[in-house]
């Protein structure tokens, strides 16, 4: 067996390469981006008007001036317009260009109009007050986005704003989520008393969906020639091969051997954890393949795809890695094995310290499921010892 860190270490140096694809903008959410992303022209590009009201010379005002005859009015979406008289005003709305001729707007709030005599019922008014200047954002052909950028809808109202119409992103892996096991049965069906429903390819296809991925489901029977045979055609077709159960030293668990059969390498199996110690992890280095072979309970399944898998798709798509969080234990706890233990808690923050409390959730064993849905993250205790006090602090993997 091999430690927790020296696992993660492996997987993250068995990344594989991927292309670049150029998609519509609106299908561009949660994807990665890959091309610099510039002004085309001064943010904002033209002096605007940021408040409804009346604009105005200063320099009149600051003569005195405090009643001045409206010309017109000036709407957002139309051309500039120029002031017939210096010493007039006009009515202007938010996000129409400044006229010609004034540089202060007064808002509607703090002026009185009657018969078109605009009268200022303030006595401290500032040049280019509520006027957006042209460029005071960003220039034309300065670097708005950088590639390698992680696209939510704030990037895609910038790009929109420039016209991208189309973006440059990372190409995603195709991805196969395959169950084993004769036990399992499609969620629609009503089991056999001896017999269960999937569960671990819906939980890890919806979760691949922070991604953008789309994974197809495979099952495969507990049968040696099968497991070789199917996987080997699935293989043909995908980059990334998720499999769920058969990996451990069961008579049944065929998928390590036929995996190397059909020439993938194995990196490692069996590690220093618990939950998920028989997972196997292996490539195919020649064709950019890579398998997630993934212990068939469900707790099992779920820990090691948020703790290796989600780090490996992160650095395989040229994310930054997630910024590591830590908690402080609120009770004491105890675990024997010399493994690390990636113990089930409920998060909560200390009002006094804003320390996050990890409060231990313990199930009963890696098949409770249900136990996820009352605990948000794993807390990572290390394999060196075997009692945990409360108040120390350990490394977090957040999963809600």
């Amino acid at each position: 067996m091999i430690s927790v860190r020296e696992a993660l270490n492996t997987i993250l140096n068995n990344t594989i390469p991927l292309s670049a694809e150029i998609i519509p903008l609106e299908a561009s959410l949660g994807r990665v981006l890959q091309e610099e992303i510039a002004a085309d022209r001064d943010f904002p590009p033209f002096d605007r008007v940021t408040m409804d009201g009346i604009a105005i010379g200063h320099e009149f005002f600051k003569k005195g001036q405090r009643a001045f005859t409206v010309e017109g009015r000036h709407m957002a979406g139309s051309p500039t317009v120029s002031l017939k008289s210096l010493n007039n005003c006009l009515e202007v709305m938010t996000g129409a260009t400044i006229p010609t001729g004034t540089d202060t707007v007064i808002r509607y709030e703090d002026v009185r109009i009657d018969n078109d005599i605009a009268t200022i019922q303030i006595e401290e008014v500032n040049p280019l007050q509520n006027v957006h200047r042209q460029g005071t954002d960003r220039k034309a052909s300065d670097l708005l986005i950088k590639p390698g950028t992680l696209i939510t809808a704030s990037e895609i109202g910038v790009m929109a704003t420039v016209g991208k119409s189309e973006v440059r992103v990372t190409a995603l892996p195709k991805i196969a989520i395959i169950s084993t096991g004769d036990e399992l049965v499609n969620v629609d069906q009503q089991p056999a008393p001896h017999q269960i429903r999937k569960s671990n390819v819906y939980t890890i296809q919806s979760a691949l969906n922070t991604y953008c991925c789309q994974a197809e489901l495979f099952h495969i029977a507990d049968n040696k020639e099968a497991t070789v045979n199917e996987i080997g055609v699935i293989s043909e077709t995908f980059d990334v091969l998720i499999l769920s159960g058969g990996v451990s030293k069961g008579k049944a668990d065929y998928v390590p051997d036929a995996l190397e059969e059909l020439g993938f390498k194995k990196l490692l199996h069996r590690i220093k954890q618990r939950p998920g110690k028989p997972f196997w992890f292996g490539s195919k280095p020649e064709s950019n393949k890579v398998v997630f072979a993934f212990p068939g309970n469900p707790v099992s399944t779920f820990l090691c795809y948020q703790k290796y898998f989600k780090p490996w798709m992160r650095k395989s798509l040229g994310l930054p890695s997630q910024k590591a969080i830590s908690a402080r234990l609120s009770e004491d706890f105890y675990f024997k094995p010399e493994l690390t233990y990636f113990l089930q808690i409920e998060t909560s923050s200390d009002p006094s310290t804003a320390q996050l409390l990890a409060k231990p959730i313990e199930g009963h064993g890696s098949g409770d499921l249900a136990n996820l849905l009352f605990t948000d993250a794993f807390l990572e205790l290390p394999d060196d010892r075997s009692e945990f006090k409360a108040g120390e602090i350990f490394p977090v993997i957040n999963f809600k």
